[in-house]
């Protein structure tokens, strides 16, 4: 064999390090999600996949099991490819939908979102990068001209540059900053991706937009996401001791995936619960926004 195989989109590459099952998920979910795994479009083989992300069967075999209770994939066996779902990412919505990871829950609600003529999302997270991927399926609507909203306002609340995050952070106290580097590095980097990508849509859509951005001066050990004024979402960032290579070096750390945090659902209308809990969550996120929040740059 000569160290190459064909992709699944048919590009040459070479064989790519180990990977987890959970990052074969996330790099086919994405194809699907974008469109170059079409519905009803059949899966390469196992053995196409492992090949390609250079894992063994069984890895392959729980990220299309991952995707299948997603909804994206039918007929995953040991036999024939997977299908991709006719309606891949249908995801069901309401009060009595189970939490499901940010990855799955967060996207068609912000796209459920984006239906509404004034569109109005407010977020709290460590990096925005959950709110960014998220945002994908409805700019497309957009640029497609099946969706137009009249007016989008975005507010997201970060954490500040000037302290010291409690997570990430190394395991031995170290005085190098080089976590802190990197994820100012990713912070600032979503937040000028979210910003250009919503605010490109008034030069080409004619659509009133504003984005704010504003510092917290603690790490926040949950994400929310208030939309339209009338849902939250909500869920934990659950801090795990790993190795990561930072800076070509192995460094224990102590860090949370947020992507994959379950996310927890409340509507209003939906119980006493559900509106209590989202009207105690704009009464939150609006008292932070308001007083012990700062001015945020998206700059090194």
């Amino acid at each position: 064999m000569d160290g190459e195989h064909a992709a699944v989109n048919g590009r040459k590459r070479s064989h790519p390090p180990q990977r987890s099952h959970h990052e074969v998920a996330d790099a086919l979910r994405s194809r699907i999600r974008s469109g170059e795994l079409r519905p009803g479009q059949r899966m390469p083989t196992q053995a196409q996949l492992a090949d390609e992300f250079g894992v063994e069967r069984g890895a392959v075999r729980q990220a299309l099991r991952i995707l299948q209770s997603e909804q994206l994939l039918t007929n995953v066996s040991k036999g024939s490819p997977a299908t991709v779902a006719p309606i891949p990412g249908k995801v069901p919505t309401g009060p009595e939908v189970p939490p499901q990871p940010t990855t799955v829950a967060l996207a068609p609600r912000i796209s459920a979102a984006f239906t509404a003529r004034h569109v109005e999302i407010d977020a709290l997270c460590l990096t925005a990068v959950s709110l960014t991927l998220a945002l994908g399926e409805p700019l497309r609507e957009i640029h497609a001209g099946r969706i137009k909203p009249d007016r989008i306002d975005v507010r997201v609340l970060l954490p500040s540059r000037d302290i010291d995050l409690a997570f990430p952070a190394p395991v031995a106290p170290s005085s190098d900053g080089r976590l802190q580097r990197r994820w100012l590095a990713q912070r600032n980097a979503q937040g000028q991706v979210l910003r250009h990508n919503l605010q490109a849509l008034r030069s080409t859509h004619g659509i009133d937009v504003h984005v704010s951005f504003r510092a917290l001066p603690f790490t926040p050990p949950v994400k929310l996401y208030l939309l339209n004024g009338s849902e939250a979402l909500f869920a934990y960032y659950t801090v795990q001791r790993r190795e990561q290579e930072v800076d070509s070096e192995q460094l224990e750390t102590y860090d949370a995936e947020g992507t994959r945090s379950m996310l927890f659902a409340f509507e209003q209308g939906a119980g006493l619960r559900d509106t209590t809990f989202v009207e105690q969550s704009h009464l939150w996120f609006d008292a932070l926004w308001e007083t012990i929040s700062s001015e945020l740059l998206l700059t090194n």
